[in-house]
């Protein structure tokens, strides 16, 4: 008779034997010179820049989110330009000395990290991680967001293979391959992870903030952006535009929404009009707002990383142009009931518009104390 073994339990298990691995490959990089990690660290970069476009592609036919152009920006910005800016850094052995202070400051690995790996930025995130960790000594366990499975696995082999051939050992670079709640959190409260690299929702970053494990987490952004009466109107309009509709949105660092005082409110929703923002009416404000959040208060899935028409089409809204570039609600309220308060990962801006600059500060005090 055939068992079916749990799901849950395969994933725990899968976790257990790549943190063995991990261990190994632990006690090897610490062996390593600062030129064999640099070494690693090269190969992971070239790899990745060159798979760049390939690897966009493939998490966006696999999420749904976002555009392919703009993924592919975000992998070679993590494989070029991080690169770059962390080649010549010393993070082994003797870091500096101060003779006057008899110091000495010496660099060593943290040990095995745990990468939590999002579904809005999988292959970029997976790409930047993977070179920190071996720049620095550090084998890392990936764990994947079900929804973003094929592209962390092919991102994480693309590198995995990289750093291998050019001396990492085996088990420095893993991930899961059956991603599930209960593999995730053995992972973090495993005795032998020391720090998480926490990336993704709020839920999961006060997760690993409660795992017992050291973490570094990245959340909910939530930005607003206040436009300023001395502000140069068109450039400050043209920088948000372009900033929320990259990759559809689905950068937690984008801005959430606009606040201005009274005085600007007709220059720049003018702007907004000329540069291909669609401020909604009334009632189609009402329809939009039933579909950014789910009954739990989470966020839509739906509207992540979405087109602008097919998050029209979603809420019923039928005026909005084909050329319109973002959806722009006006609000008054911050916080339960107020869903456009909310991060939202998509095409949707929220506007606000108060009397005066204390009024104003106060608003974005108020957004980011409610979320971000």
């Amino acid at each position: 008779m055939m068992i079916q073994m749990d799901q849950d339990l395969c994933s725990i298990q899968e976790v257990r034997d790549l943190v063995q691995q991990a261990r190994k490959a632990q006690r090897a990089m610490e062996r390593m010179t600062q030129g064999e990690l640099d070494k690693i660290t090269a190969a992971i970069s070239s790899a990745a820049a060159a798979e760049a476009g390939r690897l966009a592609g493939v998490a966006v036919e696999e999420t749904g989110f976002g555009l392919k152009a703009d993924k592919e920006i975000k992998n070679r910005f993590a494989a070029v330009t991080l690169y770059d800016a962390i080649k010549d850094e010393k993070t082994h052995g003797i870091l500096a000395q101060d003779r006057e202070k008899r110091t000495i400051d010496i660099g060593v690995p943290v040990g095995i990290v745990a990468g939590l790996v999002p579904s809005t930025n999988p292959t970029s995130t997976v790409i930047y991680k993977s070179m920190i960790c071996m720049k620095a000594g550090n084998p890392i366990i990936f764990s994947p967001h079900p929804s973003a499975v094929k592209c962390i696995l092919e991102t994480v082999e693309v590198v995995r293979r990289a750093a291998e051939a050019a001396g990492a050992p085996k088990g420095a670079i893993a991930c899961i391959t059956t991603p599930t709640l209960e593999a995730t959190n053995a992972l973090m409260r495993h005795d032998h992870t020391r720090l998480i690299l926490a990336t993704g929702g709020g839920a999961m970053v006060k997760a690993a903030y409660s795992s017992g494990t050291p973490a570094i987490g990245v959340g909910a952004g939530n930005g607003p952006a206040y436009i300023h009466h001395t502000a140069n109107v068109r450039l400050a309009v043209k920088r948000i535009l372009d900033s929320k509709t990259f990759d559809n949105g689905t950068i937690c660092a984008s801005e959430q929404s606009i606040i201005v005082t009274r005085e600007m409110e007709r220059a720049v929703t003018e702007e907004l009009q000329r540069q291909g923002a669609y401020v909604l009416s009334d009632s189609e404000h009402t329809k939009l707002s039933k579909f950014i959040l789910r009954a739990n208060g989470t966020m839509n899935p739906a509207i992540v990383g979405k087109s602008v028409e097919t998050v029209a089409k979603l809420a019923g809204l039928d005026r909005v142009p084909a050329s319109a570039r973002v959806l722009v609600a006006r609000e008054t309220g911050v916080g339960r009931g107020y869903p456009y308060s909310n991060e939202k990962l998509g095409l949707i801006l929220a506007y606000y518009v108060e009397n005066d600059e204390p009024t104003v500060l106060e608003r974005c005090v108020e957004i980011l104390e409610w979320e971000g």
